[in-house]
């Protein structure tokens, strides 16, 4: 009966957790030292300095029901955890980033999306504008996207930002070198790749890290 429950989930099953981003008490971009896996300011050898802030979207609600994590999405452990509604959410987003960029020279670092993912190609076309106007932002994450519009706005942004910009696929496959293409893979992932050096504690958090975002060999994750 569980799994039949799970399977029938189309957002968090912690929908009181959700946060209008026009609730003037929250914040939409939390700080990293919120988090000890990410961690606060970047010493890793790219993108050294900047602060890092990550952003939660609501899990389901934002991500295509292809994403091999749909049933087992690490949000169903997260009961407490904000998760932001998209009405709103670019509005409120510009504001803040603005407000970060001009706080901090020498920038900041955003990890999309702790839950969610990239849910229209209007929205990603925002992430491509404010890379635009900031030259001090930075952005990395993952994405379940493939074979449709968003997926291939995704693959434009990562093309033409591609020193401050690194979204990973999360698909089991190995870089070839032919491709601009990187991947995130699971655990049972046997080709060429490297695992988290945060999840085996070869690293204190992703600040220290940033293999993520430099290099392009495949990252495998462990089950979490």
């Amino acid at each position: 009966m569980m799994g039949a429950m799970m399977t029938e989930l189309t957002t968090t099953r912690y929908p009181k957790s959700i946060k209008s981003p026009l609730d003037p008490r929250y914040k939409l971009l939390k700080p990293g030292t919120n988090n000890k896996k990410l961690g606060g300011i970047i010493t890793a050898k790219k993108w050294t300095g900047k602060r890092m802030y990550s952003l939660t979207l609501t899990e389901r609600d934002t991500c295509p029901t292809s994403c091999h994590h749909w049933d087992d999405c690490y949000g169903n452990n997260m009961p407490f955890a904000h998760r932001f509604a998209t009405h709103g959410l670019m509005y409120e987003l510009a504001e803040e980033i603005e407000s970060l960029c001009n706080k901090y020279p020498q920038g900041i670092v955003i990890r999309l999306h702790v839950l969610g993912d990239f849910y229209s190609t209007e929205y990603v076309g925002f992430w491509s504008d404010m890379l635009d106007k900031y030259e001090n932002l930075a952005i990395f994450g993952y994405t379940a996207r493939q074979n449709d519009n968003i997926a291939m706005a995704i693959l434009y942004l990562n093309d033409k930002h591609s020193e401050r910009c690194v979204i990973r696929w999360s698909r089991s496959r190995a870089y070839n070198g032919l491709s601009p293409d990187r991947f995130a893979a699971e655990e049972d992932f046997t080709g060429e790749s490297f695992t988290c050096p945060e999840q085996t504690g070869i690293m204190p958090s992703c600040a220290a890290c940033g293999a993520c975002w430099i290099t392009n060999k495949t990252v495998r994750f462990l089950s979490h």
